[in-house]
């Protein structure tokens, strides 16, 4: 498919059901605990070789094969514990991201369908991703508090601002965080989906929030990074600001969204 315009047209921000500032809140609430205990697990874990191992595991795309609206029928029993803003389950949240993007980017058919599918590939794993293979910055999420048994942390290979890395090498070449994001990227491009690059690109990085929201991790970005940044915020946008508690008739929406999985990713696919 030929790619869309360098940046995505500018759009109003979805009305979100509480104040901004109250949304990605790690500090209090009465999930935070469940979302604290997530991240720590996560961070003790996520490492060089943790994965390097994950992706062997599931770079393939051998585990199943299911259409794109059985894979979302699975997230109907997921909530995500790493989110403090949800507390239901993960495919109401997708049709919320889709339908804002639908009314903001009314002829953007692709897009809708990104918003759709963005987290399909938390039935393997959530949370916000980071590169592994060099120091962490402050913007992770409890970056001060959750890393302290990774063994990452103390290799002197993996401890310095560039690690393993050229600056300016480009997230293509560094290893991210074994995450939703790269796994549902790898579906997408085995499966050869019939989107726009900005699409594979928007999945890949929605959820490394160090770099799209803080600026953080700058020094690892090629051309082509910042080039791609306004279509992850773009997306960002609808991911974040539409989680409110109405949720969506999931049934009146399931035909058109039919369609659009018809036309760029149909059929039983290998995941």
């Amino acid at each position: 498919m030929s790619s869309p315009r360098a940046d995505p047209d500018s759009s109003e921000e979805p009305k979100p059901g509480k104040a901004k500032t109250e949304f990605r809140n790690y500090t209090e609430g009465k999930l935070i605990e469940r979302v604290y205990n997530t991240y720590l697990l996560m961070h003790t874990h996520q490492t060089v070789e943790f994965v390097r191992r994950k992706s062997a595991q599931y770079g393939s795309c051998s585990l199943r094969r299911m259409s794109v609206m059985e894979a979302l029928q699975l997230l109907d029993q997921l909530v995500d514990e790493s989110d403090p803003d949800v507390d239901f389950p993960n495919s109401f949240h997708a049709f919320q991201t889709a339908e804002g993007i639908r009314r903001a980017h009314p002829d953007k058919d692709w897009f809708h369908l990104v918003g759709l599918l963005h987290d399909l590939g938390k039935w393997a794993v959530v949370g916000d991703t980071f590169p592994v293979g060099c120091r962490v910055q402050k913007s992770v999420v409890y970056g001060d508090s959750t890393f302290h048994d990774n063994p990452d942390t103390k290799d002197p290979r993996y401890s310095t601002e560039y690690g393993m890395y050229q600056p300016g090498c480009g997230l293509d070449n560094v290893l991210m965080s074994w995450g939703h994001d790269e796994y549902m990227y790898q579906v997408m491009k085995f499966n050869n989906f019939a989107l726009p690059k900005e699409a594979f690109y928007m999945v890949r990085f929605h959820s490394f929030y160090p770099w799209h929201a803080h600026g953080d991790y700058g020094h690892l970005c090629s051309e082509e990074d910042r080039r791609m940044l306004p279509w992850v915020r773009e997306l960002n946008k609808f991911d974040l600001y539409t989680k409110q508690e109405e949720l969506p008739d999931v049934q009146q929406l399931r035909a058109y969204y039919q369609g659009l999985i018809d036309k760029y990713c149909p059929g039983q696919l290998c995941w």
